[in-house]
């Protein structure tokens, strides 16, 4: 029996709106001049757009269905806050597109780089703990935006936020203020030995879109000035976490200092969040903190809908993780109530002010 026929009256309209806004929202790539890096940030970009362009599927591979958009339409007139996105580790952010275009659909600029050193094909363990080039990224994003006269007009520049998954999630929490303690993280993984703490110890990176050998990397060994300063960016007015990393490594004092709005979301029930991106309590630190979960999902539910047979395809690859196992429903319904709750905290955070 066709699978269609077991998917919600609501998630299947869901995919009907989804393609009714292709119209509607831009998409462009352009290259993005960051400092602290050797090398210019490739950037996706989602707006409010008129219509024009070339309809393209964003992120679309073997593996994950791409999302709607109209490549290099013409920008809608207005301004419009902006929503700095930051992707997991081994990530992409296009494959952030279907959140993404739901966003710019709603009236929001959308823009992400793929933060060298913790992309797809481009990552490593020795890379993954520097979250203040990453933060750095966001911030050379914003400068951009707020600066180049191509975009400048459409900025408000008083409403600006951040957005992020996983290690986007930490990437994002820095930004807003959150410092983490390095001897925590380090006896976190001296015990937990899985997840980012295994990633760690593999002695396996990616360079070049190739599997490479790689020292385990030993969490004390990195620069703790760095690893602890503040990455606060003032303009930052509000954030969006999904399964933030670094969970329990946060220094309490500081998530009592940020006074931005922080809403958490957490993919899954309490009994099967993996205690890495476990954030109850990082909201309730938070003085303008809120927790959502998003249930009968799991950590990868964040990822694009999977083709069919992409867990086959995986697994052919040598891939260990669920990416593509199915979960207790469907991920288009779980992306509509992803989607619904960034998008509710963002049109709240970024109220006029």
């Amino acid at each position: 029996m066709p699978l269609l026929q077991f998917i919600p009256a609501a998630a299947f309209l869901l995919s009907l709106a989804a393609s009714a806004q292709a119209d509607d929202v831009g998409v462009r790539e352009i290259d993005v001049a960051a400092p602290k890096r050797e090398r210019q940030l490739a950037v996706t970009v989602w707006y409010p757009a008129k219509a024009g362009g070339e309809p393209v599927l964003v992120g679309d591979n073997r593996i994950f269905e791409g999302s709607p958009a109209s490549k290099n339409a013409p920008l809608r007139e207005g301004r419009y806050p902006l929503v700095v996105l930051s992707h997991g580790s081994g990530g992409r952010v296009e494959a952030m597109s279907w959140l993404a275009a739901e966003l710019a659909a709603a009236g929001f600029i959308v823009a992400g780089p793929n933060h060298p050193g913790t992309t797809s094909g481009d990552s490593t363990p020795a890379n993954t703990p520097k979250l203040w080039e990453r933060t750095a990224d966001l911030s050379a994003l914003i400068d951009t935006f707020t600066r180049d006269p191509q975009w400048s007009a459409a900025i408000d520049p008083g409403r600006i936020a951040v957005l992020g998954f996983s290690l986007g999630g930490s990437t994002a929490m820095e930004i807003s203020g959150a410092r983490a303690s390095l001897e925590a993280y380090a006896g976190y993984c001296d015990s937990y030995g899985k997840w980012d703490c295994a990633w760690f110890v593999g002695g396996r990176g990616y360079v070049d879109d190739t599997p490479v050998d790689v020292d385990k990397l030993d969490l004390r060994t990195v620069d703790k000035a760095r690893f602890e300063q503040s990455n606060r960016d003032p303009r930052i007015k509000g954030a969006v976490l999904v399964d933030p990393g670094l969970a329990q490594a946060y220094v309490e004092d500081s998530l009592k200092a940020i006074a931005i709005p922080m809403h958490f979301i957490n993919l899954g029930s309490k009994e099967t969040i993996p205690l890495a991106v476990a954030s109850e309590p990082l909201a309730a630190l938070t003085p303008k903190g809120s927790y959502a979960t998003v249930a009968g999902a799991d950590h990868f539910s964040f990822l694009p809908i999977c083709k069919d047979g992409a867990a086959e395809l995986l697994k052919s690859f040598g891939e260990v993780d669920p990416i593509c196992e199915p979960t207790e429903r469907p991920r288009v319904e779980i992306h509509a109530d992803i989607a619904k709750l960034a998008r509710e905290a963002l049109q709240k955070s970024l109220a006029d002010r």
